[in-house]
C-alpha cells in the first residue's frame, strides 16, 4: 500500500432516510483515525469534506422514484474527481462516509486507473438495487448496481464512462439482507457472495483466503467498501440499517489483517457511521480499529 494517504470525508445523508450519518466523517476523525495511521508510519493528508448540496425540500423524490438524485449525483461527481486526482498523485484514497451512496463516486474515481478493478463489498446488504427494484428509492441501496452499469444515467455515467466494475470482479462478504431483485441480479451476473451462512460454516479465515485468491487471479487492484452495518448491531450500534446476526468485531479484524498481509487493497472507504444512533462513538471507534488493522497494525 502507498505510504502517502489522503483522507476524504463525504458528509452524505441524502442516499437514505435517517439523519445523522452526515456526521460520520467527523465521528471517525474524532475517534482518532489520523493519529492511528500516522503512528503506523503513513504520511497523512486530510483533504476535508466533499461539499454536499441540500435539496429544496426534505428528501426530494426525483425521476419518479429516486430520492435526491441530483444532489447525490453532484456530490459523487466531485468525489470521483478528487479520488482520481489523488491516485494520479500516487496517494492512497481513504474515504469516510456518510451513507453508502458515496461508493458510486469512490469507484468511479478509482476504476479509471485499472483494467480490472476488483471490489470487496463488506456489508449486510448487496446494494444492487435500481429504481426498478428498490422498495424505498434510497440510492444508498444502489451503488454496486450503478458501478456495474445498472441504474440512472446521472449515476452510471459519472466521469463519462460505464461500467466501472465487472460483476465477476466483485466479492460480497457478510450479506444477510437481500431484496428479491438483488438476488435475481446476483444469479444473473454471477456475483460472488459469501453470506453469513457461508461465513458461519467455513469461518472468516477461509472466506477471506478464497476472496483474496479469487481476486488476485483476475484483478489488477482492489477497492474495499466497508459498511459498518456488516458488523452485528451489538458490535456497531451506530448504523442506519442494522441487521441482526452479523459479523463480529474479531472476525472483521481478522479479515482486515488478512487483507493487509495480502497487500492488494488500492483504495478503501468506511461508511454508514451514524453518531446520532451510536453509543459513546463506539461504532466510529470500531471503524478506526478496523482501519488500523487494514493498514498493518498488529499486536506483535
Amino acid at each position: 500500500m502507498r505510504k502517502h494517504m489522503s483522507i476524504i470525508g463525504v458528509p452524505m445523508d441524502l442516499g437514505q432516510n435517517r439523519r445523522g450519518v452526515d456526521m460520520g466523517p467527523s465521528a471517525i476523525r474524532y475517534a482518532g483515525v489520523v493519529e492511528r495511521l500516522e503512528n503506523l508510519g503513513y504520511h497523512m493528508n486530510d483533504l476535508g469534506d466533499v461539499p454536499v448540496s441540500r435539496p429544496d425540500g426534505k428528501n426530494e423524490i426525483q425521476d419518479g422514484k429516486l430520492r435526491n438524485l441530483k444532489q447525490v449525483a453532484e456530490s459523487n461527481q466531485k468525489l470521483a474527481e478528487l479520488v482520481d486526482k489523488e491516485i494520479v498523485e500516487n496517494h492512497f484514497p481513504l474515504i469516510l462516509g456518510g451513507d453508502h451512496s458515496i461508493a458510486i463516486g469512490s469507484l468511479a474515481g478509482a476504476a479509471k486507473h485499472f483494467q480490472n478493478l476488483g471490489v470487496i463489498w463488506y456489508d449486510a446488504h448487496g446494494d444492487l438495487n435500481s429504481g426498478d427494484t428498490s422498495p424505498s428509492g434510497n440510492i444508498h441501496g444502489m451503488p454496486l448496481a450503478v458501478s456495474i452499469g445498472i441504474g440512472h444515467d446521472k449515476l452510471t455515467t459519472i466521469l463519462d464512462y460505464a461500467p466501472k466494475v465487472k460483476p465477476e470482479n466483485i466479492v460480497i462478504i457478510g450479506a444477510r439482507s437481500l431484496d428479491p431483485g438483488e438476488k435475481e441480479l446476483i444469479q444473473e451476473k454471477g456475483i460472488n457472495v459469501y453470506s453469513m451462512h457461508e461465513i458461519d460454516r467455513m469461518g472468516m479465515s477461509q472466506v477471506v483466503t478464497e476472496a483474496i485468491n479469487y481476486l488476485r487471479e483476475r484483478t489488477d487492484g482492489v477497492h474495499l467498501s466497508l459498511d459498518l452495518d456488516g458488523l452485528d448491531p451489538e458490535e456497531a450500534p451506530g448504523v442506519g440499517t442494522p441487521v441482526l446476526g452479523g459479523l463480529s468485531y474479531r472476525e472483521s479484524h481478522l479479515a482486515m489483517e488478512m487483507l493487509a498481509e495480502a497487500d492488494m487493497i488500492t483504495s478503501a472507504e468506511f461508511v454508514e457511521v451514524n453518531p446520532i444512533l451510536d453509543d459513546k462513538n463506539k461504532t466510529a471507534s470500531q471503524a478506526v480499529g478496523l482501519i488500523g488493522s487494514l493498514f498493518g497494525e498488529k499486536l506483535k
